[in-house]
This record gives C-alpha cells, structure tokens and sequence, in this order.
C-alpha cells in the first residue's frame, strides 16, 4: 500500500491508524486512503485493539427508546462512530433518568467511552466506576466532571417561541411541563418565566405538571383550561407529545386551536405535522447532538481536547399558533354555548 500511495509505511499507519491529523497532509491521507480502496485493504481492527488496549467500543446512554429524539441522536453518533472505526452500543436505561445500572460485567474492560443523553452525571456512577471517558448531551454542564457536553440551547429555544406568542399579543400563558426531574426541562421553566417577566402585562397564569405521554398532556391542559384563574390563551407545552394531548385537550372542551387558544411544542417530533393544524414548535437538530458527542468522545480516546458545543435550535411556526381570539371572518362564535356547557368561560 505504501508503494501504490507513493508514501512511507510510517505514514500508512498513521493515516490507517486515524492518527495523521497534524502529521500528514490532507492530499496525502487521501492519497493512502484511495489506496487501500484500491487494493481492497481493510485493517485487522481485533489486532490492533488488542495491542492497544482497547476496545474501540462507545456505549450511548439514553433514558428511553421510544422517543423519536433519542433515534434521533444515535443515528448522528453512529455515522461519525463509522468514520472514525468505533462501535456503538445503544443502552436504554432501565431507570429512565435515573441511576444507570452497569449492563456488563465490567464496563472498563468492555468500552473505552461513554457517551450519555439528557441524564444528570450522578446517574452514571455505576458505569464509571473504572473512569471511562465521558460525554453528557442535553445534560447540565455545571454538574459534570465530563470530557465535554454537547447541549442543545434549550433556554434560547423557549424564549424563541415565548417571544414569538407574544409578538402575536399573547399575554397569559400555562406551562404544560414535562413532569421529570431533568436539567433540560428545568431551563424550559426558566426561560419561560424569565421571558414572559420582561414583558408588562404578562404573566404565566398555571404550570401544570404533566406525564410525558399524550394522555398526561391532555389532562394537565384540561386543568390548565378549567381552573379557577383566568383561562391562557396560550398553552407552552415542553415536547411536542405533551402539546398533542393539549390539543386534544381543547377539542374537548370545545375550544378552537388556534382562534380560541394557542398550543405550542418543543423538539419538532414527526408528530408535530400529523396533528391537523399542524403544530408550531422549537426543532432540536438531535442528529446533529449525537454527532458533535461522538466527535467529542473521539477526541478525548485520541487524547486531543474535547470540544464542549452548543447547538442552535429553530423555532418552526406552522398553524396551532395565532393571535389570541382571532375572529371568525364572519364574526360569529358558533361553539360559545358548547364551550358553557364544557364549564369553560
């Protein structure tokens, strides 16, 4: 191979090695790389482990595999994962947010890294016992003692879409809010409070604790609707699975979304385009998390500094969110009475 690139086999192992950068030049590496295309040369990845001492293996952590998020997330760390020879183990744990127990005998003799997605680090005792490299996504980054953090700009994304329901002349909100103890919900709280507070007039009328299912959403913003304050005229809901059920939530009580009440998410799930009018949301590129952790954790196992990111997020806006009691062209409110006999004012 180093006779067809033109080059010494020192530099084809450094280049088949992954170990080039600041070494060979880019020319170069593509000049060992097209070779071994060439010649059909694939590495003996065992063998060098073993020398090495290492695994090359990653294990991703998340609270959940039924989320689209966390999909999401392993996708963009499995393609960078592929570039870099790294295997990747996809481990749900069993406790959801909570303690991560071990899965194997011994994590330090089965993965060289860890990389761990909207979990606090205390969770993670178990499987680091041996040290393991690690890197926290969506995770608090004053609580870590992590290689690096990937967060996604959670706090920015509410105020986003805070700021958007304002502009349209909304002045009393509800939190419909996650009802799980974690850093990123905990700054969707704060952001909202914090932006809603620099505005005069306005004013978070009810936070409703919710399941994170669509029946928990549905029925935290049917308290929301019907409590003794002043009825929201928008519902801030922090996933869009909660939102779904505050939809829901409103066709039963016989209120129109948007005219009568807007709703609002946050992760821009494929859900967020099933539900008629589709709904307006904060999209968290999660493929995009996943591949900056994976990057991050090479980094640290290639004992190059890990760079700690924050992603940018975009608010989507689409057709649950109009100015509050649009009329109707032809002025008419067709559903008053349903809405008296639903006990909603």
């Amino acid at each position: 191979m180093a006779r067809a690139a033109g080059v010494s086999q020192a530099t084809v192992s450094l280049v088949m090695g992954d170990k080039w950068r600041g070494r060979v030049s880019e020319p170069t590496a593509e000049a060992v790389r097209a070779a071994a295309r060439e010649l059909g040369y694939r590495p003996n990845l065992a063998a060098r482990n073993l020398r090495l001492g290492r695994t090359r293996t990653a294990l991703l952590v998340v609270p959940a595999l039924t989320n689209e998020f966390f999909a999401g997330v392993y996708t963009g760390a499995a393609r960078v994962a592929a570039e870099h020879g790294v295997g990747v183990v996809l481990y749900p744990s069993p406790e959801g947010t909570g303690p991560a127990r071990d899965p194997f005998a011994s994590a330090r003799a089965t993965l060289d890294g860890v990389i761990a997605s909207s979990m606090a680090a205390d969770a993670l005792s178990d499987l680091r016992a041996g040290d393991l490299p690690l890197v926290m996504l969506d995770s608090d980054p004053e609580r870590t003692d992590a290689a690096a953090t990937v967060n996604l700009d959670i706090a920015d994304g509410m105020r986003q879409v805070t700021e958007h329901l304002l502009a349209l002349g909304h002045r009393h909100f509800a939190h419909i809010a996650a009802d799980v103890d974690s850093w990123t919900f905990r700054v969707r709280a704060q952001a909202l409070a914090r932006t809603v507070a620099g505005v005069a007039g306005a004013t978070v009328v009810a936070t409703e604790p919710a399941a994170l299912t669509v029946a928990g959403g549905q029925r935290a913003a049917e308290r929301a609707l019907t409590g003794p304050r002043p009825r929201p005229t928008a519902l801030v809901c922090d996933d869009d699975i909660l939102a779904a059920g505050a939809c829901k939530a409103a066709g039963r009580l016989a209120l129109r979304v948007p005219d009568e009440v807007s709703v609002t998410g946050f992760v821009d799930l494929t859900l967020a385009t099933a539900v008629e009018p589709e709904l307006t949301t904060v999209r968290l590129p999660a493929e995009a998390v996943g591949a900056a952790g994976m990057r991050a954790l090479v980094a640290a196992l290639d004992g190059r500094p890990a760079a700690t990111t924050t992603v940018p997020v975009e608010l989507v806006t689409r057709g649950t969110s109009a100015p509050p009691n649009a009329a109707r062209p032809d002025g008419r409110d067709t559903q008053r009475g349903a809405r008296r006999e639903a006990g909603v004012v």
